[in-house]
């Protein structure tokens, strides 16, 4: 049907709606004709304000009929969207209602703006005063850009400082262009990286095992390490202090206990530390020890060179209460760099660990031939400095394979 409305200037519109259109909608419809908005119209039939929930043809609206569109003037909606000076609500909850109830502009909110949509669709004022204020400050920190760069076409060309300013300008311009196209071409950059972990059983004991290969040495927590039934083989004449980002105590070593990967047995060595926010880490001591190979592209770990494979799990199956393991990743690096008590920090670098070797370790000094030299290139090249090498060695008579596991029990 088709419906005359006559606006307050005495604009005469026709539209053509159907009977079972609210009155909403029509509204919206007049704000695209005459660019008044939703909730600045009034709506009269027959001398009636109509309402937004209504139907046209439950108020009696028909073919022909003439409705009468009137500015609103109430007052009360007015104050509702008064704001104060650093941009949130003055009256939130009326604030809140308001946009609430109106349709469109909730729709608007939740395409351009869905955490402030959220917000005012939430219970937690204020958390939508904390928005609108955040909001305020975008809006005035855009508008100080848009006048700095206004100033800057008028500036004069031979002042320094202006042109300065231009060339910050510039970069910033090119910075922005970059990330647009980060945006476009490579939005996976922007994403949380899921980092890798596979199902593993520790002493029969079944865990979610961070695998790290830029940690140093394996780790466990004297509360997982208690919980398989570790505790009791912990070598407390390896403790320490691992120095990283942040500070863990070293409690000690176990030295040998079976991981199950797959269906495979494995022995495993782990340096206990007091951290309550982790769990278990597999690190590259273990991992080269198993000739384990990390293939992010069928998304397993083989573990004996090929004869494991173990899916690594997605995000949904890691528990978020061990995502905190990340954290540790390279405060695990550094265990290489723990210190006992008594050591030092030169020039912001913790000292090499200083131990006392442990009971009936011998402590001649091997003979300084090309079998030696051999055995310190061999350890040399998984990664310790010679220094540490060359003193391990020593410690425990040329005995590689023991200087070897001194060396990764850090």
């Amino acid at each position: 049907m088709k419906v005359t409305v006559m606006t307050a200037d005495e604009q005469i519109l026709t539209l053509d709606v159907d009977p079972d259109e609210s009155v909403e909608n029509l509204k919206a419809l007049l704000e695209v004709e005459t660019r008044v908005p939703l909730r600045q119209q009034q709506l009269h039939f027959n001398g009636k304000e109509m309402q937004n929930s209504e139907k046209l043809s439950s108020v009696g609206v028909q073919d022909g009929d003439l409705v009468m569109m009137l500015p609103s003037n109430d007052r009360a909606s007015q104050d509702v969207v008064k704001v104060n000076p650093d941009g949130s609500a003055a009256n939130p909850q009326a604030f809140q209602q308001h946009v609430r109830g109106d349709s469109q502009l909730m729709a608007q909110l939740l395409q351009n703006d869905p955490q402030l949509a959220q917000a005012i669709l939430g219970d937690d004022i204020n958390e939508l005063q904390n928005i609108l204020r955040s909001r305020h400050q975008q809006r005035m920190e855009l508008k100080r850009k848009q006048e700095e760069e206004l100033a800057l076409l008028y500036a004069d060309p031979f002042d320094v400082e202006a042109q300065k300013k231009i060339e910050a300008a510039i970069r910033q311009k090119g910075i922005d262009e970059n990330w647009e196209a980060a945006l476009e071409h490579n939005p996976e950059a922007f994403a949380r990286v899921v980092m890798l972990y596979v199902d593993m059983e520790v002493n029969g004991v079944p865990l979610k095992a961070f695998v790290d290969s830029g940690a140093q040495s394996t780790i466990i927590s004297k509360s997982c390490a208690e919980r398989c039934g570790l505790l009791r083989l912990l070598d407390q004449r390896y403790r320490g202090v691992a120095v990283g980002v942040g500070q863990s105590e070293i409690l000690g070593r176990i030295h040998v206990a079976p991981i199950k990967i797959g269906q495979q047995f494995y022995p495993c060595s782990f340096t206990v530390l007091d951290a309550p926010n982790m769990e278990f880490l597999f690190g590259l001591d273990m991992l080269r020890k198993h000739q384990c190979m990390i293939d992010l592209k069928d998304n397993v770990l083989r573990v004996g060179g090929g004869e494991v494979s173990v899916p690594f799990l997605q995000e949904k199956d890691i528990p978020a209460h061990i995502r905190d393991e990340e954290k540790l990743s390279k405060l695990a690096s550094s265990l290489g760099q723990a210190t006992g008590e008594s050591s030092k920090a030169r020039e912001g670098t913790p000292d090499l660990p200083q131990r006392t070797p442990p009971a009936g370790a011998p402590v001649a000094n091997p003979p300084q031939g090309g079998d030696f030299e051999a055995k310190v290139t061999k350890l040399a090249e998984l990664g310790f400095d010679r220094a540490s090498v060359v003193q391990a060695l020593k410690l425990f008579n040329g005995n590689e394979e023991q200087a070897a596991a001194f060396l990764f029990g850090g």
